[in-house]
């Protein structure tokens, strides 16, 4: 591990996951928390992965992100070793477009709960793991609402450019 402080373990099967990962990482440093990110999988190294959890518990992570494709056992996997809050990221994959991954990830068996993001949602799992951090620390929860409330002011300018230009002018603008 990076640090004994980790807040959020980013983990994923393999290296062909880092590009979605990467944006669960990247919004969670950007805001201040601390990231361990791993790779390591279900199947090839599942000792590894029961003695990680092990691990990650004992040093003030407070939940885990986990990115996989295919049979996307991993979250259901990390789930089944841990009490944390385990976020499944389900990565698209060459034969079924993540279909196969987002159903892995979903379809857990009563008593082990993942919550699940869309495909190759790892911006939202990471937002996510910021909301389930920011029901303790208030810095986080008040940030939380200013990004709210900055989406929810997009959209209203958004809408007032549409109906002040028309459709057309509307999608000829640059920005």
């Amino acid at each position: 591990m990076k640090s004994l402080k980790n807040r959020v373990v980013v983990a994923m099967g393999s290296k062909s996951d880092l590009p979605v990962m990467k944006e669960a990482v990247t919004l969670l440093e950007s805001w201040g928390v601390k990231v361990d990110t791993q790779i390591i999988s279900a199947h090839r190294t599942p000792r590894l992965l029961e003695t990680s959890v092990q691990k990650w518990e004992s040093k003030n992570v407070k939940v885990i992100i986990a990115g996989a494709g295919g049979a996307a056992h991993l979250p259901g996997m990390l789930a089944s070793f841990s009490h944390l809050p385990i976020i499944g990221v389900p990565i698209s994959t060459k034969s079924m477009n993540g279909l196969d991954s987002l159903l892995s990830i979903s379809q857990m068996p009563k008593g082990i709960p993942v919550a699940t993001v869309a495909v190759n949602g790892g911006f939202n799992a990471g937002l996510l793991a910021l909301q389930i951090l920011g029901i303790h620390e208030k810095k986080i929860s008040g940030e939380l609402i200013k990004y709210k409330r900055k989406l929810c002011n997009e959209v209203s300018g958004h809408r007032r450019k549409l109906q002040n230009l028309g459709i057309n002018r509307f999608l000829k603008q640059k920005k």
